[in-house]
């Protein structure tokens, strides 16, 4: 269908999004230097998860995708060719912010443009810091070929060789490892280990003659799927990420040009097809260019600080949980701290003896996480504590796993949920005797993992609620992961894999019937990926009824907008900023009464829909709906970070008009956390003054009553007045 896009090229023009920030005019050099990082990084994973994926459906002879008509050879294909278009752009963005800081001292040097003495230093520097701790191996069809690790760097050369073939292969990371070599203004100007290997590799190979050389990367599938949930699960996870390591190369990666012969050579060991070969004239692995960022704090070359700052919502002299018992309150990551927050949530009901259970899903945590440092203290001072650890979160497994040993350790029950579901929901019930005799319960949803470094650079919703009815339906959701089983008919939450999707198609149904009747449908929703048919199904049908449908959507969008005759009343937008657009908003109808809003961990995906457990709340309080909606018209109105989608599926930054101001979202956002808090501050001092006022004019009245009225002094009769007496 023509408003339909492959998932796979809607991620690489995401992508494509992120590298064009690394030239973005309005980003410090710095940082944009960290752009092109993530895009690399994000790159790695796709070809490890998806293009891994991809090529196993290859393999079986999988059918067409039903997005794009393509099968998926053709979809590797077309994947491979937009890659190497946009590897020109990656190039040309490392080059130009590089040449932008040259009058900052930063250079990154070539061993041919080094000055004599610094090419003589370079040869000392490798002979005495490098060389011993490497060794090179010489491979033939006689000797086995090596294993190469995935996203390692490797030097590789071609030997001499009397006949056949020969070739040299190098590990560059050792035990002495030191990625940036400087050579002066404190590590500014610099050149890269692997590239000072590769000039000295023909010392490396005594007897052999080095016609060649280049730096290659290999990158592996990772694509692994474990099912289960017993106590053997746990080890079957811990073999499978040490076989994820071995599994079969997807890609490999070399800087400029290299022999032919000799490429074709380690294609055929690797058991890849030259369409799988990828020539870069920038270093293979950016990671280093966060390092940089540390070498100089001139401010014009960094973002402007911005930290998150305490809740309005809170009162710091009062617990959380009574604060939650009175009225539901809305959190925003990374305008506002996690710490002074949720953390400060969990450690209070860890020390509190009135509480006698607490029970969370874990997904992704930080790595010195306090989340887990207040789970073991509330275990040891005697409460249940359930937590569901997800071990299959990709790329945190082994973290997961750690985490699950200290976890049991501490005396907590740790369980993995549903047999061949991931749970991905972000759900924590706390139990409190109340003083009645009976039970207080907060319950607390959230769009984000419970990782207080991601919080400080993602964007996230955390509802806190005493809502009785959604604490029941939290304590539906913890007994059926316990039971390995699903939700099928939760009272106010939206819990997939039985029932979210089908509410949310019920929803947009409704808003389908209100523009049919003349009135007006309204539908929105902020999420990170759209590729879910049937939902997309439903807004199309809603798009031709008439109902105007908004979607904020960061990554993969299958549905093209602004399609005539299809989703002509569809507008799309993606915001790739600063900070990592990761709320998920749904919201159904106009503004009033009638008007549905939920936040949840749940994206507009299959995955999320129908094979994982998530969870959305229902934001019920006035006050939160109608900050949810001013958050999200800021987002719609940004016109510095945002791009626009294009009925042929392109996207375009949204300008301001003219006369317009510039709105860049995320900073409004920061700006009016600070001054809600600041309103507070100001509230509070006011509040406060007039409480000592009040105070010091009641303890006046007080003595003043308590103490009898002085008698009035008689006055002295006059010699006039004697007389006349």
């Amino acid at each position: 269908m023509e408003y339909l896009e492959n998932r796979e090229l809607s991620w690489l023009k995401f992508n494509k999004r992120v590298i064009d920030e690394a030239v973005a005019p309005e980003n410090p050099l710095l940082e944009r230097l960290s752009f092109s990082a993530i895009y690399q990084s994000n790159m790695d994973e796709f070809f490890m998860v998806r293009v891994g994926s991809i090529t196993e459906d290859a393999k079986s002879h999988k059918k067409k995708d039903g997005k794009s008509g393509m099968s998926p050879s053709q979809v590797l294909d077309v994947i491979f060719t937009t890659v190497r278009r946009q590897q020109v752009c990656t190039e040309e963005a490392y080059h130009k912010t590089f040449a932008e800081l040259a009058p900052f001292g930063f250079e990154h040097v070539s061993f041919n443009n080094a000055s004599p003495e610094e090419q003589a230093f370079l040869e000392l520097y490798f002979k005495r810091e490098i060389k011993p701790f490497i060794s090179g191996m010489v491979i033939n069809d006689k000797l086995p070929f090596p294993f190469l690790k995935n996203k390692e760097l490797y030097v590789a050369v071609q030997l001499s060789a009397k006949k056949d073939i020969a070739i040299g292969i190098i590990p560059v990371s050792h035990e002495n490892s030191q990625r940036i070599i400087s050579l002066g203004k404190g590590g500014k100007r610099f050149i890269l280990e692997e590239e000072v290997i590769m000039q000295f590799a023909h010392l490396m190979f005594k007897g052999y003659k080095v016609q060649d050389r280049t730096v290659m990367r290999i990158t592996r599938s990772a694509d692994i799927m474990a099912s289960g949930r017993g106590a053997q699960f746990r080890e079957r996870m811990e073999e499978l990420v040490i076989k994820r390591s071995k599994l079969s190369a997807v890609r490999l990666e070399i800087t400029g040009e290299f022999s032919r012969q000799a490429l074709d050579y380690i294609c055929r060991k690797l058991k890849l097809k030259n369409d799988r070969v990828f020539s870069s004239h920038i270093p293979l692995d950016l990671s280093y260019l966060y390092q940089l960022q540390e070498l100089d704090p001139d401010p014009q070359l960094h973002f402007a600080p911005r930290l998150p700052v305490k809740s309005a919502s809170l009162i710091e002299s009062r617990s959380v949980f009574s604060q939650v018992k009175a009225k539901d309150i809305l959190l925003a990551y990374p305008f506002e701290s996690m710490t002074a927050s949720f953390i400060r949530l969990l450690e209070e009901s860890a020390q509190d003896p009135k509480v006698v259970s607490i029970k969370i899903t874990l997904y992704r945590l930080a790595r010195n996480s306090k989340v887990i440092s207040a789970l073991c203290t509330a275990a040891e001072n005697g409460k249940e504590v359930l937590v569901m650890i997800e071990l299959r979160a990709r790329f945190d497994e082994a973290n997961n796993i750690e985490w699950s040993k200290i976890l049991q350790k501490a005396g907590v029950r740790v369980i993995y949920g549903p047999k061949e579901y991931k749970a991905h929901s972000k759900l924590l019930l706390i139990t409190r005797k109340a003083q009645s005799g009976g039970y207080d319960y907060v319950t607390q949803v959230g769009t984000g993992n419970y990782n207080e470094k991601t919080s400080r650079i993602y964007t996230d919703l955390m509802l806190l609620t005493a809502d009785r009815t959604i604490a029941a339906d939290a304590s539906k959701v913890f007994d059926s992961l316990v039971a390995g089983s699903f939700v099928p008919d939760p009272a106010k939450l939206l819990v997939s894999p039985l029932a979210l999707r089908p509410q949310i198609l019920a929803m947009i149904d409704d808003q389908i019937a209100i523009a049919r009747n003349g009135g007006e449908g309204y539908v929105a929703a902020k999420i990170n990926s759209l590729n879910d048919g049937t939902i997309i199904r439903k807004l199309v049908e809603a798009s031709q009824a008439g109902v105007k449908i908004e979607l904020i959507v960061r990554g993969i969008c299958c549905i093209v907008a602004g399609v005539p005759g299809y989703t002509d009343n569809i507008t799309v937008r993606s915001i790739v900023g600063r900070f990592l657009e990761h709320s998920r908003i749904f919201i159904f109808g106009a503004e009033g009464a009638s008007q549905k809003i939920y936040i949840g961990s749940a994206d507009f995906m299959s995955r999320n829909t129908v094979r994982r457990v998530e969870v959305a709340a229902p934001v019920e309080d006035e006050k939160l709906k109608k900050q949810i909606r001013e958050m999200f018209a800021t987002l719609m109105a940004d016109n510095v970070k945002a791009r626009v989608m294009l009925p042929d599926g392109s996207y375009v930054h949204a300008e301001p008009a003219e006369g317009e101001e510039r709105i860049n979202a995320q900073e409004v956002l920061f700006d009016k956390a600070a001054e809600r808090l600041h309103e507070k501050q100001i509230k509070q001092e006011r509040l406060r003054k007039n409480r000592e006022k009040g105070a010091a004019e009641k303890a006046k009245k007080s003595v003043a009553k308590k103490s009898p009225a002085p008698k009035k002094p008689r006055k002295k009769k006059s010699a006039d007045n004697d007389a006349a007496d």
